[in-house]
């Protein structure tokens, strides 16, 4: 049975899913330490001081551990970018609407948007996906993958955002891309998302998950005014208010408060997992994503890669929540899986190294990991 099949097989009417979802918790291999010791080993054996590149070093080592081997190959790499429509944004919460999501998946069709010509230059394929997308019709957008749930979602501000089939379509989606992706021979996926009004949503979900104030998660996304920040944070609190979202159940905060973006994302990093891709954490919005694919799927962390940390409020603390650190602070926020792109060509500059010189090689006398002290 595939994972479509498995999630498709639990969303019986009254039934949570949550049985499928242990089935592909229970399908995630998990970190294998041996290869992550023979990486280390690797590292140290580099002519360089041990651990001097930080970060980078656990990033590598970490996609060794994943992958079950220290060979660390990431040459085939590609963005994911799920595109969809959340029906909060008539609650003004936005300085634009749906025809923006649609203007720029059709830029992502033609390989023109702001992420295209970032990945471009860094040899990163660029895959949109429209996940619930509500001014495109039947016939879709040219280039851009159709795997959409619905023409967007419900007004969290009135209602639920989905039903509990649709958030279990959307993140079956997202796992069997990656299962997609991986047979094409893609070894690494950044995530993003192209979403008008989803730092609502996400501010929505943050709130419910962590239990933190509304004002202290929420931020003014493409660049609210005064004005537009406090209908934002009604609109959130309302949300809050009338569909009295689960804490304990990240599903049920997912399928009340969320986007079919969100969720594509959430089976993204879940697939990374079963299918052991490495999947690299964009901004505030895959970060949400990400925490609540651990929420509903523990060992999934395995496969995550943090790269920047969001100017939105909540976003270092969605990072910490997940146990990862971000090498880039530079307060990006332009979305699309920008801010993901940026970690590739770091993660090449240290696998030229790591697969580089070595002590040996070099005539340098190697340092002992014993006595390394900074």
């Amino acid at each position: 049975m595939s994972m479509g099949e498995l999630l498709c097989a639990d969303s019986a009417p009254g039934d949570s899913g949550m049985a499928a979802l242990r089935d592909l918790e229970e399908r995630i291999a998990g970190a294998d330490e041996a290869a992550r010791a023979r990486a280390i080993d690797k590292w140290n054996a580099v002519a360089k001081p041990i651990g001097s590149l930080g970060m980078l070093e656990d990033a590598v080592v970490r996609i060794a551990a994943l992958t079950g081997s220290e060979d660390v190959r990431i040459g085939k790499r590609a963005v994911v970018v799920m595109c969809a429509d959340n029906g909060v944004v008539a609650q003004g919460v936005s300085q634009c609407g749906p025809e923006v999501t649609k203007a720029v998946a059709v830029s992502l069709g033609k390989g023109v948007s702001s992420v295209c010509a970032m990945a471009r230059v860094h040899g990163i394929d660029t895959v949109a996906v429209d996940m619930g997308m509500s001014e495109v019709g039947d016939e879709g957008v040219p280039g851009v993958l159709d795997r959409r749930v619905a023409r967007g979602t419900g007004d969290i501000s009135v209602g639920p955002a989905m039903t509990r089939d649709q958030a279990l379509q959307a993140i079956r989606a997202g796992v069997d891309l990656v299962g997609e992706l991986a047979g094409q021979g893609y070894r690494l996926l950044v995530s993003g998302e192209m979403s008008i009004g989803n730092t609502t949503t996400s501010s929505a979900m943050t709130a419910a998950l962590l239990g933190m104030p509304v004002e202290d998660v929420t931020g003014r996304g493409a660049g609210l005014d005064d004005a537009g920040l406090a209908r934002k944070v009604g609109a959130i609190e309302r949300a809050l208010e009338v569909n009295a979202p689960d804490a304990g159940d990240a599903l049920d905060v997912l399928v009340k408060l969320g986007g079919f973006d969100i969720a594509g994302l959430v089976g993204l990093f879940i697939g990374g997992a079963v299918h052991r891709v490495p999947v690299v954490v964009d901004g505030y919005i895959s970060a949400l994503a990400a925490f609540t694919a651990q929420r509903l799927c523990p060992s999934c962390t395995c496969a995550m890669l943090a790269s920047h940390v969001s100017a939105e409020p909540a976003a270092r603390r969605l990072l910490d929540e997940l146990g990862l650190d971000a090498p880039i602070q530079g307060g990006l926020r332009l979305g699309e899986g920008t801010g993901g792109v940026c970690l590739v060509p770091l993660l090449d500059s240290a696998l030229s190294l790591y697969n580089g010189i070595t002590f040996d090689a070099s005539g340098i006398e190697a340092y002992d990991p014993d006595l390394n002290v900074g």
